[in-house]
């Protein structure tokens, strides 16, 4: 089976579908799934934030997006941890 890769954008209290809080990916292959959040460390890391939403934690929403979006969402996250932009 292909890889698929399914992006989300998390948005809370603090922030706005407009301008997400974060960014989780959902990631799909020969060995299960795994969800990663892009974090201030500037990797991906896993997450149990979309499972958990799933689950009926609503501390989060959670909309998909494209990777394009994804990419502008952890690019704007590497500006803002790094002070560059």
């Amino acid at each position: 089976m292909p890889t698929k890769i399914t992006y989300y954008a998390i948005v809370n209290e603090f922030s706005t579908r407009e301008r997400p809080g974060g960014v989780i990916r959902r990631v799909h292959d020969d060995e299960g799934q795994e969800d990663q959040a892009f974090t201030r460390n500037l990797t991906w890391e896993h997450s149990p934030l979309l499972y958990a939403y799933e689950r009926g934690n609503l501390d989060n929403k959670f909309f998909e997006i494209s990777e394009v979006e994804a990419d502008q969402i952890v690019e704007r996250i590497r500006r803002t941890v790094t002070g560059k932009g």
